[in-house]
């Protein structure tokens, strides 16, 4: 039997590496902060992508390239955004034994890139809006990393759209967190907070960043998705402007909006368990394994035929996979099935057989369930079902749980620091009280949120009054 993961409440983030590299969803590269997505790893990405890139196109997005390196002058033309990733920036200088006349940044995000071709793409007001998005690698200089959740190198999608009205801009912005916080609750089953963020965390070079946020296993918070309301500040930058309806010219309103494979890593955060991965049926490579068992040759034609034929079914619906390999034995396989997540298991025997049956095994409570075999079609359909509805509740209830409602600073910096979690607490919107609330705990203010009441009160720092509350959370 392989050796135990080390157990969540012993060390959480020795857990997570663990899981991540055992589970062989990714390991780490020769270079420092980098990291090789395995195939499996990439498989999640790979449900990821197509999931994400329906609705996108759904919404009368297209995907484009844009080029990895970026000139160093077009960083400097926003000047909040080139302030603001600028400890980041790797620079190209030296380039086929010369060294170039301008440097050039390798990207971090397309904004100065993009919004320099869109000068020439955009004229009139026939030309808005302009809907693009595209999947690439980013950098950024990180000098802390973690798997998965902060990377030199990292694979992401960013959208970018170009409107010839604010409100124009500013539904989009919104209709694609909309999209990020669909995909999180009903394909990862991560239940998220929607909500706006504060100037002090809002993207470099933004009017408004809204997030999305969700809580992970140890009680932190993990932002897992952002759209930006960028109003004319890159259109100024790059003087890119349209003929309207009258024949006037005017700059135009912008979006950019993200996610990263960060999303993988926050689904081994917030639905491992100390066996490993559980992943959600939408976004599991494998969603049914089915593992052969039998112990004398003479059983070993007939259980693997019946194997097969039960693969070659449920090949028709879903991602299947059959263990067959005779190295290993079927408790061994049973873990490492379980490491991986796969959400179903279905195993079968001699005595199966002779019943006509197989066992399905739910990787997220472990229950077996008998099963005939004529019956394990739509057994198989309404097993994962429960399982992805099952991920959902679980994870919804540990968020809720672990929810706060807080009024007294001392308390809050106390509990913050023993219990971790979402506090929802009164703040009256000062720069001031949001740093010190950072300095003092470490916490940041993650979401002002678009759902739930506004409910008048005092700033839990400086007493001054408070709108609504917000939610402050230690994050990744």
């Amino acid at each position: 039997m392989a050796e135990k993961l080390t157990p969540r409440a012993t060390d959480y983030s020795r857990w997570y590496t663990e899981v991540v590299l055992r589970a062989e969803l990714a390991d780490y590269a020769p270079v420092k902060g980098c990291m090789v997505l395995r195939p499996y790893g990439y498989g999640i990405w790979e449900k990821i992508q197509r999931t994400l890139d329906r609705e996108f196109k759904a919404t009368g997005h297209q995907n484009a390239a844009f080029p990895l390196f970026i000139p160093m002058s077009f960083m400097q033309k926003e000047a909040e955004h080139v302030e603001g990733f600028s400890p980041q920036l790797a620079i190209v200088t030296h380039g086929g034994g010369k060294k170039l006349e301008e440097p050039l940044v390798v990207r971090p995000t397309s904004e100065t890139v993009v919004w320099s071709m869109y000068k020439k793409w955009i004229d009139s007001h026939r030309d808005l809006p302009l809907l693009i998005n595209q999947w690439a690698n980013v950098v950024r200089w990180e000098m802390r990393t973690r798997l998965f959740l902060r990377t030199t190198e990292f694979l992401w999608q960013e959208g970018h759209t170009a409107h010839a009205t604010a409100k124009e801009a500013e539904e989009e912005t919104l209709q694609m967190l909309g999209i990020y916080a669909r995909f999180a609750e009903e394909t990862m089953a991560l239940p998220v907070l929607r909500g706006l963020k504060s100037d002090a965390e809002k993207f470099a070079g933004a009017e408004q960043t809204y997030s999305i946020e969700a809580m992970t296993g140890d009680k932190k918070a993990l932002q897992a998705g952002t759209s930006h309301y960028l109003g004319q500040n890159f259109s100024k930058a790059f003087d890119v402007t349209f003929q309207n309806e009258k024949g006037e010219r005017q700059l135009v309103y912008a979006t950019s909006w993200g996610v990263s494979w960060r999303l993988i890593g926050g689904l081994v955060m917030a639905h491992g368990d100390d066996q490993g991965l559980a992943l959600p049926p939408k976004l599991a490579p494998i969603e049914v394994v089915i593992v052969p068992i039998y112990r004398k040759e003479n059983e070993k034609a007939r259980v693997l035929e019946a194997a097969a034929r039960l693969r070659d079914d449920l090949s028709k619906h879903h991602d299947v996979h059959m263990d067959d390999r005779e190295a290993y034995t079927p408790g061994w396989k049973f873990h490492q099935w379980e490491l991986k997540g796969v959400p179903v298991r279905i195993e079968i025997g001699p005595r199966d057989l002779d019943q006509d049956q197989a066992v399905l095994v739910r990787r997220d409570t472990r229950e077996k369930t008998p099963t005939g075999l004529a019956d394990i079609q739509d057994a198989v359909r309404k097993t994962l079902d429960a399982v992805q509805a099952g991920l959902y509740k679980k994870a919804l209830e540990f968020r809720e749980a672990n929810s706060h409602r807080v009024d007294v600073y001392d308390e809050f910096r106390e509990q913050i620091e023993k219990e971790g979690g979402f506090y929802w607490a009164h703040w009256c919107g000062k720069a001031e009280c949001e740093a010190r609330i950072k300095q003092d705990t470490k916490g940041t203010l993650r979401s002002i949120p678009m759902d739930g009441e506004k409910e008048p009160g005092k700033c839990m720092v400086c007493g001054e009054p408070s709108a609504r509350r917000v939610v402050f959370s230690r994050s990744y």
